[in-house]
């Protein structure tokens, strides 16, 4: 299943749509208006709430986002490395082993759970705000569009 992670254009908070290969809205993202972590949630389309994404609040040289529950629970963290080169991004504490791996200026990135592959995203290149082409098993694509938003949120976090 692919689908297609879009910033909004103007947004409060930096909110985002998740549409289907058809063009159909199947998730949404609120992000909040002053957050200093970036904090987000991942929403289905009647509002139910999914993952909720944050930034650690302080990062002095590795990079981390937390992952949450519709219960509040941390279910992963997300960090990158210190010299952070081919731009890989670990995830700790969930159930399973799951890194990505991309390139130094790489536009597309392997999800690999336990060494296997489970997932690609690709950076739309000719978007004004973020976009990205998720694709994995439909079962699978709730959480790695939570993960998703959390490397973003990283990446976002490394510019400033």
């Amino acid at each position: 299943m692919k689908v297609y992670i879009k910033n909004k254009i103007i947004s409060w908070g930096d909110g985002s749509t998740v549409y289907d290969e058809n063009k159909n809205p199947i998730y949404k993202v609120k992000g909040k208006i002053f957050s200093i972590t970036r904090k987000k949630t991942l929403c289905d389309m009647e509002g139910n709430k999914l993952f909720k994404i944050r930034n650690k609040w302080i990062n002095w040289f590795v990079h981390k986002a937390f992952i949450y529950d519709n219960n509040n629970n941390k279910i992963a963290t997300v960090k990158d490395k210190w010299f952070n080169i081919n731009n890989e991004y670990f995830v700790m504490g969930y159930k399973d082993e799951i890194k990505i791996d991309g390139k130094f200026f790489s536009l597309s990135s392997k999800i690999l759970r336990n060494g296997e592959v489970m997932g690609t995203i690709r950076r739309q290149m000719f978007s004004i705000k973020d976009a990205f082409e998720l694709e994995a098993n439909e079962e699978d694509i709730p959480f790695l569009i939570a993960l998703v938003i959390a490397i973003d949120n990283i990446t976002d976090k490394r510019r400033t």
